[in-house]
């Protein structure tokens, strides 16, 4: 075993080779359990309120029992559209609980993107925001979106806290787009209609789709991931075993500056983190830097996850150093590389190590860590976690030895079922049972992996895919614009951002007309920051362009 496993002896002690990802059969009976023992614990604070493990038990069972109320059936997907806020857990594991399967979604999306995934999906309800509520105004006809619960930042902080927030955040920040948007009901509303209903029974299975996650996968087209109950509890277990030796239960206090939504803080911090009774501390914008260290100050934080941009951030906030790191155990970081720069000076800092994991959308997320005793390696994606298999192939997918560099390949319990009604390209991205990252790295002796180029032309903007053919198809359809490419360019902030080629159609076309088009059809971390005109563009012999000689462009100053 451990040598086709050399990662299995870098294993800190307490840390099993693997897990049983049948231990429960569904994540619902998961977090049942989970209620049961931590009921008078708090689960997740956020802006100073917080929500016990008996008060989120109860309210999400009355959010489930509202949307069988409202004719909605087991299997029926409904999409959380939504910055990190107290309705965010409770309507998961409402939605869950009444066996539907939830669609996260991007807050941040435009009209453009937010259709394409609820259309992709056969979404039939939402949770929104108000912040977001006047752009699903403009698409909502053409989607099956028929219920509609909207809900305010403010809603769940108490009468005089809510009320304040959500004074400042529409009247004096003017965050609130003005909407219309009939037979709407407000969040609070729906727990109130809830306690009148009960949840009906329905069976579920370890194999059901219970999350879509929607990723680029492959290629520019988001795809849902469909992730099972197998998936997700195996992933819980094989987080929650390689951070439990060094955490206690019910005592730590996790910091979750990263969305809900994206699928790294949806493991880590909603399932596996909670499955230990921690009390995990949300923060709605983590760009409001104070924000982020306030909570330092109020609790007593023991683990924190995040992005490389943002610890980078944090360090060079000049009033950072002077919090108070006594008791911080584990820092993670993952959706992106962690520089090595960033993780020796936040070591410096905090005296604590920030231990980089790897993972896709499509493996639940993780796949592999450092260890989180420190004894890694510095930039490296560390080594699979328990019941994980990576390797090293060739292009015709046969394994390659130690040190040799080809494409990474993942199996374990926690990859995904496949894409949602794309049978084609789930066979392309699982070929016999593992997974084509399309990453480009190699393993040395003691079983660490190491990234070291992309094969897709994927762009990494502080953890987040960015897709060149979306980029260029929103480009494209300007009528000044005759050709376009997009490619990852170099950002110290957040690792890369789109810098695009345009070749022009017209020739009075401008870069900030180009921009300002963009930001129609474009979420701010897929808008090009960068852009060039040239005369024309380098293709191949059959005429397609070649992004790989503009990125060794890039690459070469």
């Amino acid at each position: 075993m451990s040598a086709d496993r050399p990662w299995l002896k870098n294993y800190p002690s307490g840390i099993p080779a693997n897990i049983d990802p049948d231990a429960y059969p569904t994540l619902v009976s998961m977090f049942n359990e989970t209620f049961d023992k931590y009921r008078k614990l708090p689960a997740f604070t956020c802006m100073g309120k917080s929500l016990s493990f008996d008060e989120l038990d109860k309210k999400s069972t009355q959010f489930g029992a509202y949307l069988h109320s409202r004719g909605l059936e087991p299997g029926d997907k409904i999409a959380l559209m939504m910055p990190n806020m107290l309705q965010y857990p409770i309507a998961l594991f409402g939605a869950l609980r009444a066996g539907l399967i939830v669609v996260n979604t991007n807050p941040l999306y435009t009209p453009r993107e937010m259709l394409h995934q609820f259309n992709d999906s056969g979404a039939k309800a939402i949770v929104i925001a108000e912040n977001f509520a006047s752009n699903l105004e403009k698409i909502i006809g053409d989607t099956q979106i028929k219920t509609v619960i909207v809900t305010s930042i403010g809603e769940l902080l108490g009468a005089v806290k809510g009320t304040i927030t959500n004074f400042v955040v529409r009247t004096v920040k003017k965050m609130v787009p003005k909407y219309n948007l009939p037979n709407t009901v407000n969040f609070k509303e729906t727990l109130s209609q809830g306690k009148k209903f009960s949840i009906k029974e329905f069976s579920s299975n370890p194999d059901d789709t219970i999350l879509l996650q929607y990723t680029g996968g492959t290629t520019g087209v988001a795809k849902g991931a469909m992730l099972t109950n197998r998936n997700l509890v195996a992933n819980m277990q094989q987080i929650r075993s390689i951070m439990l030796p060094f955490l206690k239960e019910r005592e730590e206090v996790a910091l979750s500056p990263l969305p809900m939504y994206h699928i790294f803080a949806f493991t880590v911090n909603c399932l596996a983190l909670m499955s230990i009774g921690s009390h995990t501390v949300l923060v709605v914008n983590p760009r409001d830097l104070p924000s982020v260290m306030k909570e330092f100050k109020n609790y007593p934080i023991s683990l924190v996850t995040g992005v490389n941009t943002l610890f980078n951030a944090l360090l060079n906030h000049k009033d950072f150093a002077a919090l108070d790191f006594s008791n911080l155990k584990i820092s993670v970081g993952g959706g992106m590389a962690v520089q090595r720069a960033v993780a020796e000076k936040w070591h410096k800092v905090t005296g604590c190590a920030l231990t980089e994991g790897y993972g896709m959308t499509e493996s639940s997320p993780v796949a592999s860590t450092n260890p989180m005793n420190g004894d890694g390696k510095l930039s490296t994606i560390g080594i699979p976690v328990p019941s994980t298999d990576m390797r090293i192939v060739d292009d015709s997918k046969n394994p390659l030895p130690v040190g040799e560099t080809g494409e990474i390949q993942i199996k374990g319990p926690q990859v995904m079922k496949g894409y949602y009604n794309r049978p084609e390209a789930t066979a392309d991205t699982i070929v016999d049972g593992w997974l084509c990252t399309g990453d480009i790295g190699l393993m040395d002796e003691d079983g660490f992996f190491k990234i070291v180029d992309r094969k897709k032309d994927m762009i990494l903007v502080s953890g987040f895919n960015v897709y060149p053919n979306e980029i260029e198809d929103v480009i494209a359809a300007h009528p000044k614009v005759l050709e376009v490419a997009a490619v990852g360019y170099p950002d110290e902030k957040s690792g890369e951002v789109v810098k695009v080629f345009v070749v022009k159609n017209d020739k009075s076309l401008t870069k900030d007309e180009l921009l300002a088009y963009c930001k129609e059809d474009l979420t701010g971390y897929k808008r090009p920051k960068h852009v060039e005109f040239r005369d024309e563009l380098p293709k191949t012999n059959v005429g397609k362009i070649l992004r790989r000689k503009l990125r060794d462009e890039v690459k070469n100053g």
